[in-house]
């Protein structure tokens, strides 16, 4: 017959055991428990033990990036799948009056745009603080409103929105509209310092010619001027012995 103690000490290292195990498993969620339950089993009964099949996991994350829309269509709010009422529930929940700007990449031209979340609009990010994500500034701040081209679902779309921004932010967003003007300007004054040089060598040309123009006539002149003289020296001596 088993003593007291050792029945005790038992009991003990089994509640021991359950208590670990259940915390264990009380803190992994729906999945991580099927794959430790499939697990054992396959460890405790044997058989074939194949490659565990990593099932496709989507996320509500995932859901939302596949399903957004900047500007969201009738037909988007006729779809009535799970994931597309999670898409309008969060879509409804954006403040969609001022855009918060990404101009990480404003050097090639590419500025991203999203609508404000509650916390920006109390904190007044993108209306009375500028509307650059990576931005602080609240003094000089100028509204603009932006034609924001945009590639989404396998289309390319365009919206009219609205941005606030400090002047050097400004400066990025139309940062690829004044280096095209700048850049025509200073084609422009390549042509004009191109014109105005061959205008200068046309003119050297011109002068030239006129020189030897000129040059040519009083050599001329001077050849016809001799021949007269010798004539009239000719006449001059018939006159005399007459």
């Amino acid at each position: 017959m088993a003593s007291f103690g050792s029945i005790r000490s038992a009991i003990f290292d089994r509640e021991e055991k359950k208590q670990q195990y259940q915390a264990h498993i009380l803190g992994l969620n729906a999945y991580d428990r099927h794959k430790k339950f499939l697990k054992e089993y396959v460890g405790f009964y044997g058989g074939d033990r194949q490659k565990e099949e990593k099932l496709p996991i989507k996320t509500d994350q995932d859901t939302l990036r596949d399903g957004y829309r900047f500007i969201r269509s009738e037909e988007d709010d006729m779809d009535t799948s799970w994931e597309q009422r999670l898409v309008k529930r969060y879509y409804d929940k954006l403040f969609k009056e001022y855009c918060i700007a990404d101009m990480s990449q404003y050097k090639t031209g590419k500025v991203g745009l999203r609508w404000r979340t509650e916390k920006e609009v109390i904190s007044g990010k993108g209306q009375f603080v500028c509307g650059n994500k990576h931005c602080n500034e609240k003094e000089g701040l100028a509204s603009y409103e932006v034609n924001f081209a945009y590639f989404e679902a396998g289309e390319n779309k365009q919206a009219l929105v609205k941005l606030v921004t400090c002047e050097r932010c400004a400066k990025k967003l139309l940062y690829r509209k004044l280096k095209e003007k700048e850049n025509e300007q200073e084609k422009k004054r390549e042509k004009e310092e191109h014109r105005k040089k061959k205008r200068e060598r046309e003119e050297i040309d011109d002068t030239s010619k006129d020189y030897e123009k000129r040059k040519g006539k009083k050599s001329s002149a001077a050849g016809d001027g001799e021949a007269d003289g010798v004539d009239n020296f000719d006449r001059y001596l018939q006159g005399m012995f007459l």
